[in-house]
C-alpha cells in the first residue's frame, strides 16, 4: 500500500514541485473533525465552575471547554452570560445571529467557556482588555489553578491602559471621588454628578475597590452588572459584584498586575493547538493584520516547526471572522468546538429585583449609543 501511495504520488511532485509536496504533508497532518451526536441526544450535564480551573501540567495554556446550553423563553444572553462567568460581549459574539434580547425557548446558545492563557508570565492578576477577561494565578501550596473573570473596560476615548503595574490599596463599600474630567462630561450631557459619591446602590464602584499604581485606574465592582465585559467605564476595570467581592479577599496589597492588549492566541493543551481569536479594539494602534502575522510567525506547531501554509490560512480564516472560541486548528473546522462541547443544564435562576427585559434593553441600548457616538469621533 506504501508503495502504491508513492507510485502515485511521483508524477504529482513532478509536476507540482515543493508546492505540491508541502500540499500533501499538511493534508496527512490534517485530522477530521471529531464524530459526535446531535445536541438534542447529548446528554445534559452539569455546568463547569464558571471561574476556576485546574493547571494539569506545567505547559498547559489553554484551560474550560465549550458548552451548549438551552435557552428557555425569558432568557436573554445577558443572564446566561452572568449566570455561567462570561461579559456580555463575549456571548453575543460566539452566538451570532441569535438575538441577545429574546433568543427564544429551546435555542442552543453557545458558552464559550474554554479560554488560551495570556501569553506572559502566569504570576499574579493578568488583565487581556482584548478578550475583556481578567486572570488570577495565586501562589498555592497544592495544585496549581487559575481565576478568570469577565471584565468592562474603558470604551473609546477613555481607554484602559496597558503595562506593569501593582496594587496599592484596598477598601470596601468605597467613596467615589469624582474626577473633573468625568463631571464635566455628565454636566455637558444634562446629567451633573457630585464630586463625591457616597457608598451606596448609587456607587459605580460597587462595594470593593482595588487601586492601582496607576493614577485613577480600579479594578471595582459595579453597580451596573449588564455593562461588564463591555466597553463601558472610563477607563477602570469592573466585574460582576460576586467576582470582586471573591477576589478582593484573595490579592494582597502589593500584587503585580499586567494588562496586555492581545486579540490573537495560541495556546496547546493535549497536545493540540489552540487558535483564539477576539475582534481587535476599535482604537487599535496596532494594524489587525500585522498583530496577526507578527503572532502566526512566532508560533510553531507541536514538532516545534514553523506553521505551514495550510495552517497560517486556516488561522486567519479564523481571525477573519472572531468568535472568541479557541478553536484546534488541526482539525480545518472552525465549527469543531461544537463537536467537543459540553451540553448542560440551564441553571438560571429568575431574581424578583432583577430590571425588567424592557428596562435591561432600553439601558444596553443607551450603553451600545455612547460607544457608537464615540467611535464616531476616531
Amino acid at each position: 500500500m506504501i508503495a502504491r501511495r508513492v507510485y502515485v504520488l511521483l508524477p504529482l511532485l513532478a509536476l507540482g514541485g515543493c508546492e505540491t509536496f508541502e500540499g500533501f504533508l499538511s493534508s496527512m497532518d490534517r485530522e477530521p473533525v471529531p464524530e459526535s451526536l446531535p445536541l438534542a441526544e447529548r446528554p445534559v450535564l452539569d455546568p463547569l465552575d464558571p471561574n476556576r480551573f485546574e493547571l494539569t501540567s506545567p505547559d498547559q495554556s489553554v484551560v474550560g471547554e465549550p458548552q451548549v446550553v438551552f435557552a428557555r423563553a425569558e432568557d436573554t444572553l445577558s443572564d446566561l452570560a452572568r449566570e455561567y462567568g462570561l461579559g456580555y460581549d463575549e456571548i453575543v459574539a460566539a452566538n451570532p445571529g441569535i438575538d441577545p434580547w429574546l433568543p427564544g425557548e429551546g435555542t442552543a446558545v453557545v458558552l464559550p467557556t474554554q479560554y488560551v492563557l495570556p501569553n506572559v508570565a502566569h504570576s499574579g492578576l493578568i488583565l487581556n482588555i482584548a478578550t475583556k477577561r481578567l486572570f488570577y494565578f495565586p501562589e498555592a501550596d497544592g495544585p496549581r489553578y487559575v481565576l478568570t473573570y469577565p471584565i468592562g473596560i474603558g470604551r473609546v476615548g477613555w481607554e484602559t491602559p496597558v503595562g506593569e503595574t501593582t496594587v496599592v490599596s484596598k477598601a470596601r463599600d468605597p467613596h467615589w471621588w469624582v474626577p473633573a474630567s468625568v463631571r464635566q462630561e455628565h454636566a455637558e450631557e444634562g446629567n451633573p454628578l457630585p464630586s463625591v459619591v457616597p457608598p451606596g446602590p448609587d456607587n459605580p464602584l460597587g462595594t470593593r475597590v482595588l487601586k492601582l499604581d496607576m493614577p485613577g485606574y480600579l479594578i471595582h465592582g459595579t453597580n451596573q452588572p449588564y455593562g461588564v465585559g463591555m466597553r463601558v467605564s472610563h477607563g477602570c476595570v469592573r466585574l460582576y459584584p460576586e467576582n470582586i467581592e471573591f477576589l478582593f479577599e484573595l490579592v494582597d496589597v502589593g500584587e503585580v498586575v499586567t494588562i496586555i492588549n492581545e486579540p490573537f492566541q495560541f495556546g496547546y493543551r493535549d497536545g493540540k493547538l489552540f487558535f483564539e481569536a477576539h475582534a481587535p479594539l476599535e482604537d487599535d494602534e496596532s494594524p489587525a493584520q500585522d498583530r496577526l502575522v507578527a503572532t502566526v510567525d512566532q508560533q510553531v506547531d507541536a514538532r516545534g516547526m514553523p506553521l505551514n501554509t495550510h495552517l497560517r490560512n486556516h488561522v486567519k480564516d479564523v481571525a477573519e471572522d472572531p468568535h472568541g472560541i479557541p478553536v484546534a486548528i488541526a482539525y480545518y473546522d472552525t465549527n469543531e468546538f461544537m463537536a467537543r462541547a459540553r451540553v448542560v443544564h440551564n441553571t438560571v435562576e429568575e431574581d424578583p429585583n432583577a430590571p425588567t427585559l424592557s428596562e435591561v434593553r432600553e439601558m444596553m441600548e443607551e450603553v451600545e449609543a455612547e460607544i457608537a457616538a464615540e467611535e464616531e469621533k476616531l
